[in-house]
């Protein structure tokens, strides 16, 4: 309990028993707690003109095992390091990775709407062990940095400046079947605008955005202002989103190196999800252009899924052509799921996918049946079995994971997998997670 929650209390019962006179004052003392004002809840520290938020989180995840081999993998169109699957060779690996960050939000009124300055701070520590010899840092940053540091004003208009994320929108393009979709998962589960379209986001940046009410909202800014390459300095951004009535839809523009006057590249993402009744549709689409390379890349997607009483059946395909290569690769999955008792569902699923932009036509597939269980309220435990084949070879894998999620925020996993090849040593991980959320 706040400790000014528990001095207004005893003000309010001071003020029943001693006349109206005071209980019609404690509107004037409640009045004084600036987050309560504001509409801000959470971890806050308040003065008399600022509310200061603060959240953050900590966590902690180690695997270790023989699993460096990568050789089974699907070369997608999106070339972003492709979907591999482990195997053995004989020498362990191991992976020691913590990712803490904090961050605060100070906000006052003003005639405008909220003003508020953020800060965040971030840091990664990683060290990576690949065949009992080589060592690397992995993602670690350089100690603690500036992750955020930006001010805004506003409330249904918002102006925001200083060094932040990206308003490009980029959801809405999630395939719904189990398994999800080759070139899919190698984007971060969606489509985008291929390899080649350099469209720097975030960072240094001059940003608005305005709630036009009914769902919709737009938003344009300037990007990447701090890029350091003259020809894609300054990224144009410009988003128009829909969100309600069980529909969500948004189109991101986006234009880079608009600072020296001349446009090299530019790129386009839509994505619409949609839920009618016992049905849900995602359709998606982006298209890139590279003055450089020189490139255009089109990538779309299909989803949908049909749920009748315990049963859900979904299907999903994609498509992606890059005009590099002329050439276009397909991918396609179909998932059915099914509660078979009180929290416990079972899933069996595919997916294929023809790399012929990167791979010669190559077919390529995957098969998978898995068995989640709710074994208490705050533990699952998950088994999956599966097959898996690349353009050369055939692998077999079976993983469990148990997952632990008691509240206060706090979340842990181990999950270990087992793979199997017939030119390959046996390959085994496992991996555990640790994290805490605080805000």
């Amino acid at each position: 309990m706040k400790i000014r929650s528990l001095l207004l209390g005893s003000l309010a019962a001071a003020g029943l028993s001693t006349g109206g006179a005071y209980a019609a004052d404690l509107g004037v003392l409640t009045s004084l707690d600036v987050c309560d004002a504001l509409g801000l809840s959470g971890l806050t520290i308040s003065s008399d003109t600022n509310c200061l938020q603060i959240t953050g989180e900590v966590k902690y995840k180690f695997i270790w095992g023989d699993y460096s081999n990568t050789d089974i993998r699907i070369n997608t169109a999106a070339d972003d390091g492709d979907v591999t699957f482990i195997s053995g060779d004989g020498f362990n690996d191991w992976d020691s990775r913590f990712d803490a960050w904090i961050r605060f939000a100070a906000t006052a009124d003003s005639d405008f709407g909220p003003a508020k300055a953020i800060l965040k701070l971030k840091q990664v520590s990683q060290s990576v062990i690949t065949d009992e010899t080589s060592w690397s840092n992995g993602s670690s940053t350089s100690g603690v940095i500036l992750d955020e540091a930006y001010v805004s004003i506003g409330d249904a208009t918002v102006i925001m400046a200083g060094k932040k994320g990206s308003l490009m929108k980029k959801g809405e393009d999630e395939p719904l079947n189990w398994l999800g979709l080759f070139n899919s998962e190698d984007v971060d589960l969606g489509v985008s605008w291929g390899p080649h379209v350099a469209l720097g986001d975030g960072g240094h940046v001059i940003q608005v955005v305005s709630d036009l009410g009914n769902g919709v909202s737009i938003g344009a800014g300037l990007e990447k202002l701090d890029n350091d390459d003259p020809q894609e300095a300054g990224t144009a951004v410009g988003v128009i989103s829909y969100a309600g009535e069980g529909i969500a839809a948004h189109l991101t523009v986006a234009a880079a190196g608009v600072l020296d006057g001349e446009v090299e590249s530019w790129g386009a993402h839509a994505g619409f999800a949609g839920t009618f009744d016992n049905f849900k549709v995602v359709l998606a689409g982006a298209f890139g252009h590279d003055d450089l390379a020189p490139s255009d890349y089109w990538n779309v997607l299909a989803s949908a899924s049909a749920t009748f009483d315990m049963f859900t059946l979904a299907g999903s395909v994609e498509a992606i052509n890059d005009s590099l290569y002329d050439e276009t690769d397909y991918g396609a999955g179909v998932s059915l799921s099914a509660t078979v008792s009180e929290g416990v569902t079972v899933n069996v699923g595919g997916r294929w996918y023809q790399a012929n932009i990167y791979d010669a036509g190559a077919d390529n597939y995957q098969v998978a049946a898995s068995v989640s269980a709710a074994v208490t309220e705050t533990i699952i435990v998950t088994g999956e079995v599966g097959f898996v084949r690349d353009r050369w070879d055939d692998l077999v894998y079976g993983s469990a994971k148990l997952a632990w999620a008691p509240g206060g925020g706090y979340t842990s996993s181990v999950k270990g997998t087992v793979t199997s090849t017939e030119d390959r040593d046996v390959g085994y991980k496992i991996e555990s997670e640790f994290k805490k959320t605080f805000e």
